[in-house]
């Protein structure tokens, strides 16, 4: 067998976990699937490769606060922990999508400016996601403050194989997620505006009649 990182075996539970419909599973049940989702994805191919294996080889390693994500979306899924706020929700949504939209773009030769090799020497990039840890933490966003916390910290004691920050703090998954999510949901609130604009507003009877 091919060995795997333990972060690609459970990158792969947590992303099958959560896209299989287990909502009418009693939450032991959710449990045990979760866990039979993890052997199956470390079970090895006739290629030696196993199923979490190949995810790795066309994601590469998820990025820090993916896993956190990914970690706290499982644990709502298995009533371990309380959902969050819509604004706490949002605020995570727009923080990444404008961090997708800094990095990505210009990485791929789009301006002048390379942001992709701040994560590099990335003491302005801390400093910024510093700021940001703490408008979270002033806001009680508590997932927000932990995912950009332990990306620092992990960056810090050098966990992953990339020495650029921006591979601890974000990766295409995060930011595509993001910005569909904001997308998704303006969408969706317009189309309640025009339903709410286009429905006529009924007469109350004045009693002249």
């Amino acid at each position: 067998m091919i060995p795997i990182s333990v972060q690609s075996c459970l990158s792969f539970a947590l992303l099958v976990f959560l896209l299989l419909p287990s909502g009418r599973l009693p939450q032991r049940y959710r449990a045990l699937l979760l866990i039979g989702v993890l052997l199956v994805g470390m079970v090895p191919l006739p290629g030696g490769l196993s199923l979490a294996g190949y995810l790795r080889g066309l994601t590469d390693e998820l990025s820090i606060t993916a896993m956190l994500w990914l970690l706290a979306g499982a644990a709502l899924r298995l009533g371990w922990t309380r959902g969050r706020s819509a604004s706490a929700t949002w605020q995570l949504w727009s923080v990444f999508a404008v961090l997708g939209v800094v990095l990505y773009p210009a990485s791929m030769g789009v301006g002048m400016l390379d942001t992709y090799s701040w994560g590099y020497s990335p003491r302005s990039l801390i400093v910024l996601i510093g700021a940001l840890t703490l408008a979270f933490l002033l806001l009680g966003n508590w997932l927000g403050v932990f995912m950009l916390t332990l990306a620092t910290l992990a960056f810090t004691l050098d966990i992953k194989a990339s020495e650029n920050y921006w591979d601890y703090l974000i990766d295409p998954f995060v930011a595509l997620f993001a910005i569909a999510m904001l997308l998704g949901n303006a969408v969706g609130a317009m189309r309640r505006w025009r339903r709410g604009a286009l429905t006529p507003v009924p007469q109350l009877d004045d009693g002249l009649d």
